[in-house]
């Protein structure tokens, strides 16, 4: 249930996906993949990050009114020449940024509903001008604070920080891992609860 996808933008822009169905099973899987194929169409005429979750809820609505399933996401655009960033939430965990010039963490956050539960919903455009360089982005699911270990300990928010502090002069590919890692020896043997998913990006 839970995806993540990189889209192609005007004017060279990268755009960042990360989303997560409710519910598990097949049901999820096969939703979410209906609005990945809406979140591809809509990048082909792409505006902004709020018309672009516009578009995809709207026709994500329509064609899930009966089933009451809805998906969580987070878009974010990087302008890597005018060094500006975009995004829009629907319903979904902000992303964090890591300063390293700071130390500090902010979301990027934003107001937004759950993909498919409205479809007249709309969205709002976030942006952020400039970042020092080795700036963090992490866009993550909820399953990665949420993991508990035998103990019934959530991995939570705090956690994650530290181990981006501690981790931030690493390449993006390397702290996903130890993020991964770190998080799978907190659950010990506990069952998986939800599934993981992050993207790290490391601007430069």
């Amino acid at each position: 249930g839970d995806y993540y996808d990189y889209l192609e933008l005007p004017g060279s822009h990268l755009g960042i996906i990360v989303a997560d169905a409710a519910d598990h099973g097949v049901g999820s899987a096969l939703h979410m993949a209906t609005a990945r194929a809406f979140m591809r169409f809509a990048a082909h005429h792409y505006n902004d990050p709020a018309t672009l979750m516009e578009a995809v809820n709207h026709d994500l609505a329509r064609d899930n009114a009966a089933s009451g399933r809805f998906i969580t996401a987070f878009f974010l655009e990087v302008d890597t020449l005018g060094r500006r960033l975009h995004w829009s939430r629907a319903g979904h965990e902000p992303a964090l940024l890591f300063d390293p010039a700071t130390i500090q963490f902010s979301e990027l956050n934003g107001k937004g509903i759950a993909l498919g539960v409205d479809e007249t919903a709309r969205y709002e455009s976030c942006s952020k001008d400039g970042w020092s360089a080795g700036s963090i982005i992490l866009i993550g699911t909820d399953g990665i604070h949420e993991t508990r270990n035998g103990n019934g300990d959530y991995f939570g928010h705090e956690r994650l920080k530290e181990i981006i502090a501690k981790n931030h002069h690493r390449d993006a590919e390397a702290l996903k891992r130890i993020i991964l890692e770190t998080v799978d020896a907190f659950r010990g043997g506990f069952p998986m609860e939800d599934d993981l998913t992050l993207v790290a990006v490391k601007l430069n």
